[in-house]
C-alpha cells in the first residue's frame, strides 16, 4: 500500500468526511476494510492506519517493550487506548470525533496527506504552519541523501 499526494476537503457539520478516492481505491486493492485512527504522536494531526498496518505497529512496539516493566505498559497503553476503529460507510465518509478534532485543531477544513503506508490528516491553517521553506526542505534533502 502507497498512499501519495495530499487532497484538500471539509468535513460537514456533524464531523464526517469523505476519504479522497485514490486513497479508498488504494484500501480496496489491498482489500482493507478498517482503519484506526489516532492523534499522532509528535505533529498535530490525525493518522489513519489501514488495519494491517496498524497491526504491524502495535506487534513492533509490543516486541520492544517488557510486559514486566511498568513504564513500558504505560506507553503500551497509552498507544493502543488512544484510538478510534472506522468503517467507511457505503459513500466513503466517516466520523472524526469531536475530541479528535479539538486535539488536531481540525475545524471544516482539512487536508490529507499520504505518507506511505499511512494517511494524515490536518487542518489545513496547522498544515500550512508545520510546512518547510523550500529552502530549509532542499538542505535537509540534501544532509540526508549525502549521509554515508
Amino acid at each position: 500500500m502507497r498512499f501519495l499526494g495530499n487532497i484538500e476537503a471539509k468535513t460537514d457539520a456533524k464531523g464526517r468526511a469523505f476519504l479522497p478516492a485514490i486513497f479508498r481505491k488504494v484500501l480496496q486493492g489491498a482489500s482493507e476494510e478498517r482503519l484506526v485512527m489516532r492523534k499522532d504522536i509528535h505533529q498535530q494531526c490525525l493518522v489513519l492506519y489501514p488495519e494491517s498496518v496498524w497491526n504491524e505497529q502495535m506487534d513492533t512496539l509490543r516486541q520492544r517493550l517488557n510486559r514486566w516493566n511498568k513504564d513500558h505498559q504505560r506507553v503500551f497503553r497509552q498507544f493502543v487506548s488512544e484510538v478510534e476503529i472506522l468503517v467507511l460507510d457505503g459513500n466513503g465518509r466517516f466520523l472524526i470525533p469531536k475530541r479528535y478534532q479539538k486535539l488536531a485543531a481540525i475545524d471544516q477544513d482539512i487536508k490529507f496527506i499520504g505518507m506511505g503506508d499511512t494517511i494524515e490528516i490536518w487542518s489545513c491553517r496547522v498544515a500550512d504552519e508545520s510546512q518547510m521553506k523550500p529552502e530549509e526542505f532542499s538542505s535537509a534533502i540534501e544532509e540526508l541523501m549525502t549521509l554515508g
